[in-house]
């Protein structure tokens, strides 16, 4: 028994499949373990997964080979699905203000990095393979190396004659110098340019307060003469139907609180909540009377109001006037919270599951409408595995189609990367397919995202860290980290000195658009801690997407034309 488990822990040239997930485990306990430890508020976080494996390669250990294959590959997959997850909320939103900006210069940032790759292949004379792998590592770009070993296994099987380099040796020494290039960017222009971050902040703050438009609710006293004995039928008409909400009226002389219909005729000195866009309210407010000071209308005895979550499949893809809720439950709809945005309830609205709506109407109204909606907590921690695996499956079905291109040897795939992230980021943005939503509570989503990752790290350290000493000799590493040091910092200065000075960008905006477009997140939460600001939180997650796509691309396109 004592021989079995010595067996087991010790390093096999083939090992099964127990061993090899103990080797797994190793790697990850030990790289999560070393990657808290905090040196002047830096830590490598689960990118120290990499670096145990790579040691523990180095030693002798091994995983079995379609062990390692499904491993690495069912890492990424997890991994960028939940960044999909997790970043498509705000990724379309964005795009519609500052964010298609944003791209373009990160965009710029990627193709100047692939040119600079181009530049030091032809140079240097170094294979293409180790040269992409050296890219990869100097933006630490995870998913760009998983591309470029993709497309390097279909190539295998087209020129099985040749053997081509592991760019994830380039990839694993050039990887610390990307992540800490980045972070000491940071600090040095800051002190270059003299940032003042209160100035920033301030500057940033002023122009979210102009450019934020969330909805209001507002109380109306009715004393204009136009106003008075119409209907809320006929405002509905006037200004447009779905351009307010009146979601309370207590009639003069009366303590008596309601949810108006449409034939509710409005009465002089009556009092009225209005809910809408806070332009829109003022202008109603304007053609009713003025603002009220009058607390009965916010009474909870009549009339209440409450937060119901979209639960029920069958609620999911409707409108808000599919459920007429106003006609069944004489129940009104006021605002509808999505992805921490709040949004006005307007009639053709689609709801998502997870959606919170925001009801007014008596006690028992709401208690029917919950039946409808759902409103169940408990199924939203309830992981949806049917929801989950079947956008899995569309992603890597997406990623697995072929992208024939003429003179290639092999064609082009977006990858088991590209394609569940897109997936991803179209489900989040559409609320889903059918039965297939996107909707997972933050802790599954950290927790997926951060399982895939340790997956992939722990593979890829363990399969390169064979002959990862000799290589580094063989191909002088201290050059490879030197070259990779300039992919790093020559794209960064471009990108600073172009945000900054051409585009007028934020500099906490522009830091976070430095970690998301090197995908960094060691470097995003440096930042954050740094500066004690969440903003480049906010332009990190409005490019990554994109920017990571684009780093799959140029990885595979970078092969597949100078090999």
């Amino acid at each position: 028994m004592l021989r079995s488990i010595i067996d087991l822990l010790t390093p096999a040239a083939s090992p099964d499949v127990a061993q090899s997930l103990i080797v797994l485990m190793l790697a990850i306990s030990l790289g999560v373990f070393i990657g808290r430890v905090k040196f002047k508020r830096v830590s490598l976080g689960v990118s120290a997964v990499m670096f145990t494996g790579l040691l523990l390669g180095h030693l002798g250990y091994a995983l079995e080979e379609n062990t390692l294959r499904f491993l690495r590959e069912f890492g990424l997959v997890l991994f960028v699905y939940s960044l999909g997850v997790q970043a498509g909320p705000s990724f379309f939103s964005a795009l519609k203000k500052e964010g298609l900006k944003f791209n373009v210069l990160s965009l710029a940032t990627v193709a100047l990095g692939g040119l600079m790759t181009y530049l030091l292949y032809v140079l240097t004379g170094q294979s293409i393979e180790n040269s992409v792998g050296m890219m990869s590592g100097a933006v630490t770009n995870t998913p760009g190396l998983g591309a470029a070993k993709s497309v390097l296994v279909e190539l295998q099987g087209h020129y099985s004659e040749r053997t081509f380099s592991d760019p994830a040796i380039a990839y694993a020494i050039t990887y610390p110098a990307g992540v800490l290039g980045v972070i000491l960017m940071i600090v040095l222009l800051k002190r270059i340019f003299r940032i003042d971050i209160e100035a920033e902040n301030k500057a940033y703050e002023e122009k979210f307060k102009n450019r934020t438009v969330l909805p209001v609710h507002r109380k109306c006293r009715v004393i204009k003469p136009e106003a008075i004995g119409k209907t809320i039928g006929e405002i509905h008409k006037l200004f447009g139907q779905g351009y307010v909400i009146f979601s309370r009226i207590k009639h003069s002389g009366s303590s008596h609180v309601f949810s108006p219909v449409d034939e509710t005729v409005i009465n002089e000195r009556d009092v009225l909540m209005v809910v809408g866009l806070p332009d829109h309210v003022e202008k109603v407010l304007s053609y009713l009377g003025r603002e009220s000071s009058d607390t009965m209308v916010e009474a909870e005895d009549e009339i209440q109001s409450r937060t119901l979550i979209v639960t029920r499949k069958d609620t999911v893809h409707k409108t808000l006037s599919e459920l007429d809720l106003y006609n069944r439950y004489d129940l009104k709809a006021t605002r509808v919270f999505r992805s921490g945005m709040e949004l006005v309830a307007s009639p053709n609205l689609e709801l998502f599951f997870g959606d919170k709506i925001r009801v007014v109407g008596n006690k028992w109204s709401i208690e029917q409408a919950e039946k409808l909606i759902g409103n169940s907590e408990k199924k939203l921690m309830e992981p949806d595995f049917l929801s989950l695996f079947g956008g899995l499956i569309l992603g890597v079905l997406v990623g697995s189609i072929p992208i024939f291109i003429p003179s290639f040897p092999v064609p082009v795939r977006l990858g088991f990367a590209a394609g569940p992230l897109l997936v991803a980021l179209l489900l989040s943005r559409y609320g889903g397919i059918g039965m297939i939503h996107t909707y997972i509570n933050h802790g599954a989503v950290m927790f997926m995202k951060d399982l895939g990752i340790c997956l992939f790290f722990a593979s890829v350290g363990i399969h390169a860290g064979h002959g990862f000493y000799e290589n580094f000799v063989k191909f002088n590493g201290w050059t490879w980290i030197f070259f990779g040091s300039m992919i790093t910092v020559i794209p960064l200065l471009f990108m600073v000195l172009t945000g900054r000075y051409i585009m007028k960008i934020n500099f906490l905006q522009l830091v976070g658009l430095m970690s998301g477009t090197y995908t960094d997140p060691a470097a995003l939460s440096f930042s954050n801690a740094y500066f004690k600001s969440e903003i480049p939180t906010l332009t990190y997650a409005t490019v990554y997407p994109l920017v990571t796509i684009a780093r799959i691309l140029m990885a595979q396109l970078l092969i597949l034309l100078l090999l």
